[in-house]
């Protein structure tokens, strides 16, 4: 039987995040630690964010760049939480285009499938995984809907 909890999502400003910067760097220590291919590799700090395409003609468009959830608190919802609130948020924010990449074959990959994202492609030899093997990355891109009638 698994158990769903139902993740309170906030959003941090410039200020917040200074103050969780320690927090946010375990978490993303936490992950890389455990296998997740993030464009880091084991013991480098960093950030997590998605981002909106600054050239002209791309500004209807962002990336999604790293969701992570600590592996302790997995299989609970908190993945599917997170990026439905990312989608929704792009969509009030005028994107009508989401896209992003993850490692082929990974969990990952069946999540982003299972949440609806469409496959665009495969790239290999994309990045190297903690271990310093190539992988190939898996383009994935969505729609996103502000589905939240309250917002």
């Amino acid at each position: 039987m698994t158990h769903r909890t139902t993740a309170a999502i906030t959003r941090l400003s410039a200020t917040d995040l200074r103050a969780h910067r320690d927090e946010l760097a375990a978490l993303l220590v936490d992950v890389v630690e455990g296998g997740a291919s993030l464009g880091f590799l084991s013991g480098l700090d960093g950030t997590v964010a998605w981002y909106r395409e600054s050239k002209p003609n791309g500004r209807h468009r962002a990336e999604l760049r790293k969701l992570m959830v600590h592996p302790a608190a997995r299989g609970r919802g908190t993945a599917r939480t997170l990026l439905a609130e990312a989608e929704a948020q792009a969509a009030r924010a005028g994107v009508i285009l989401l896209f992003l990449d993850t490692e082929t074959g990974s969990a990952a990959e069946r999540f982003y499938r299972s949440a609806g994202w469409t496959e665009a492609g495969t790239i290999p030899d994309y990045a190297t995984d903690p271990e310093g093997r190539l992988r190939p990355t898996t383009l994935f891109h969505k729609h996103p809907k502000d589905d939240d009638p309250e917002r």
